[in-house]
């Protein structure tokens, strides 16, 4: 009797032992399951924000570059490049790297700047990334340049515009053909130079770079200004300029107001040239950027040297020393001296 009520009963206490299973262990399988996804998307929106953060200071870093703050640039964008090696962006760091080598070449921290481009390039062929190749490429190319080794830098700007073409980069053609311009022009073939900045220029208009453009008409502005054809030189630093103002890029036009003078001084027009100064030295005022305002002083005496006013250039070469001691810019306070007593020896 016992085992006949023994066999029905025990898959009833197999079931009700099941039943304690689930009820028991159950929710802490649903709740281990619950705080891995937490975990997961906690550190998903860690990473993000941390993303977020990398890609503020780069843009921030971007804009004090255009703004002519290369060492507040440097400053943002190695915070951003910290930010990209703890996450793993590969592709935020190419992007850092080449804003560097922008921002050290400009500086004339060559070596720096070098190992910056290095680095980029680097990552763009270890990722394949043909584009980043194309612009890291090109930055070489202007390293070389200023290093004074055209020819090393025409044969890197070369093989630049060769991706670029296999890829149909409009934007890096354009950048390729404008720095092959500056090769030329370095070379002193200054209607090759013109006639590459000004296929550069095609691009670039295609791009709707207006950055890239001004840069460019600038480029071209200075090969117009070798050849002394200097009523091109002023149209072209002119469209320049008004490009700059439009875009609120402040390197370009600075650079473009500096050709102004040049071309406008060559041709007797002085009160245009004064004027432009005055536009330069406020800009630089503005920008709170003492080393812009230095070369706004340094202009003006060269411009009233030129015009032999030696006692007015005498005047703006002490405060553009001034400025260099400020600035503790040793080695362009050793040659502002050296102008300013050449001049006095006359």
């Amino acid at each position: 009797m016992k085992r006949q009520h023994l066999l029905p009963i025990l898959p009833i206490l197999v079931g009700r032992y099941f039943l304690l299973f689930v009820v028991v262990f159950s929710p802490m399988m649903v709740l281990s399951g619950d705080i891995t996804e937490q975990l997961q998307g906690s550190v998903s929106s860690s990473r993000q924000k941390s993303r977020e953060k990398a890609d503020t200071l780069l843009r921030i870093a971007e804009q004090q570059y255009a703004s002519g703050f290369a060492n507040k640039a440097v400053t943002s964008a190695l915070e951003a490049l910290e930010v990209y090696h703890a996450i793993g962006d590969v592709q935020g760091q190419g992007l850092t790297y080449d804003l560097l080598a922008k921002c050290y070449i400009g500086l004339n921290r060559l070596k720096e700047g070098e190992d910056a481009l290095r680095r980029g390039l680097a990552i763009g062929r270890d990722t394949n990334d043909l584009e980043g190749q194309v612009f890291s490429l090109n930055n070489m190319g202007t390293l070389l340049v200023q290093k004074g080794e055209p020819m090393a830098a025409g044969k890197t700007i070369e093989e630049a515009l060769k991706i670029a073409s296999h890829i149909k980069s409009i934007e890096g053609q354009g950048l390729s053909y404008g720095n092959l311009g500056l090769v030329a022009l370095r070379l002193g073939d200054y209607n090759k130079a013109i006639k590459l900045l000004e296929t550069a220029l095609i691009f670039r208009r295609q791009a709707g770079d207006i950055i890239g453009e001004a840069n460019t008409l600038n480029n071209l502005g200075d090969a117009y200004l070798e050849a002394k054809s200097y009523q091109n030189t002023i149209g072209t630093y002119g469209a320049a300029l008004r490009l700059a103002q439009i875009s609120g890029d402040r390197t370009n036009e600075l650079r473009a107001i500096d050709g102004l003078v040049l071309a406008h001084s060559a041709v007797g027009r002085y009160q245009r040239a004064f004027d432009l100064l005055e536009r330069r030295l406020i800009i630089s005022q503005e920008l709170g950027n003492m080393g812009e305002e230095l070369n706004s002083f340094e202009s003006y005496a060269h411009l009233y040297e030129q015009l032999g006013n030696y006692q007015t250039a005498r005047n703006f070469y002490e405060r553009a020393i001034v400025l260099a001691r400020t600035t503790r810019d040793g080695k362009r306070e050793v040659q502002l001296i050296d102008q300013l007593t050449q001049m006095l020896k006359r």
